[in-house]
């Protein structure tokens, strides 16, 4: 039997992966699912992003592009910076990346040595700490709770910090929990993390949908986008609406971009020439109002959803203010998450994500509920859920 390595014995199954697929096999028997597990919106691409692709594949003159990225598309994303927030990002630090995961793989091979240890709020987005592993560092959790909004903080960080220490990842929204960071909470982060002579990662994935509050970013902050010891992840996936088209974007210190081209040019080549091409379209005007009626219609779901959840019984203490998950709190209901999720779907129809694919801090009292469905789909969940009398 070929013996499998180390590290891919440590990695774990993305468990809503699993639930996904469950859904599916029902779906194939005949069964109605209304899906709230998977973080992915559910409005098409838009259309000029379309339109855009559809030119330029028509061309037929689809090559590999610089290992960085179309030096027009690093461009758009710098200008898209300096106008919508005011920040002064030079396209050079720009660096276009295959999906916002292979920013991430980029920053972190450029900064982890084996035994590296790097910090990581529990609950968080699962992949982070199998992507820490995969380069031989360690995933050290911090537990984070309702009463700091599901984010760490400057104190908790200075107290987990130890002799391994390399860095701390932050997301600001936050998967699960839809929670926010401000510009100087993030400072006040990296303070500690600077002094520390470590690294600070921020993923903003899921910036610009945001509800109540103006979408920003570390950026924004002139000391914070001067320093030589953060990165920031982007993403065409969630507020452009791009999932399959697996495009992202990683912020480095100009410092390290030498260094994460030559780590991209071996892992990827380059990003998806056409998805470039047609992200070219994402930043045009009549595009991003398609994406600001989005955001609208996310913030309506969320103001449908949070208020029905909480009249069954579900929890939610730190109101998700981005993204599109609600985290909520099941343990007046339920005793154990993970079989409240398989009564949902089995029972009920309704798929939901169970706290166990977030991290370690109370998974079994906690479930990530998705409002990517439409409001009609959202009331129906909550009544078929009612219907199970919990």
């Amino acid at each position: 039997m070929l013996q499998r390595s180390r590290r891919v014995q440590d990695i774990q199954p993305f468990h809503v992966m699993e639930l996904l697929r469950r859904a599916r096999e029902l779906e194939a028997q005949g069964r109605n699912i209304i899906h709230m597990e998977v973080g992915e919106p559910d409005f098409p691409t838009p259309q000029p992003i379309i339109d855009a692709a559809t030119r330029f594949i028509a061309d037929g003159d689809v090559h590999y592009t610089p290992g960085l990225g179309l030096p027009a598309l690093r461009a758009a994303i710098s200008g898209f910076y300096l106008e919508r927030f005011g920040a002064e990002v030079a396209p050079e630090r720009i660096v276009v990346t295959a999906g916002a995961s292979g920013a991430l793989i980029l920053a972190l091979a450029a900064t982890t040595d084996p035994g590296d240890e790097w910090l990581l709020p529990d609950p968080g987005y699962p992949s982070n700490r199998h992507l820490v592993r995969s380069f031989e560092g360690r995933a050290r959790s911090l537990a984070v709770d309702a009463a700091t909004r599901y984010q760490p903080t400057p104190t908790q960080v200075d107290a987990a910090w130890c002799e391994r220490s390399r860095g701390l990842m932050v997301a600001s929204p936050s998967n699960p929990t839809g929670t926010l960071l401000s510009v100087s909470e993030i400072a006040a982060l990296h303070t500690v993390t600077h002094a520390r002579g470590g690294v600070l990662i921020v993923d903003e994935i899921y910036q610009g949908l945001s509800y109540g509050v103006e979408a920003t970013t570390a950026l924004a902050d002139p000391r914070l986008n001067a320093a030589d010891d953060l990165f920031v992840v982007n993403s065409f996936s969630k507020y452009f609406g791009m999932t399959g088209w697996r495009l992202g974007w990683l912020v480095a210190p100009e410092g390290l971009v030498r260094d994460i081209e030559k780590l991209a040019q071996h892992f990827f080549i380059s990003p998806s020439t056409p998805a470039q091409h047609a992200a070219l379209a994402a930043f045009q005007p009549d595009t991003l109002a398609i994406l600001e009626a989005r955001r609208k219609e996310f913030g309506a779901r969320r103001d449908t959803l949070l208020p029905a959840l909480r009249s069954l019984g579900f929890r939610v203490a730190a109101e998700p203010q981005g993204a599109f998950y609600i985290y909520a709190d099941v343990s007046d209901i339920a005793a154990d998450a993970e079989s409240l999720a398989r009564r949902l779907i089995e029972e009920a129809g309704v798929a939901a994500t169970p706290g166990l694919d977030f991290g370690h801090h109370l998974p079994r009292q906690h479930l990530r509920i998705a409002y990517t469905t439409r409001r009609e789909r959202l009331l129906e969940a909550v009544e078929r859920i009612a219907r199970l009398q919990l």
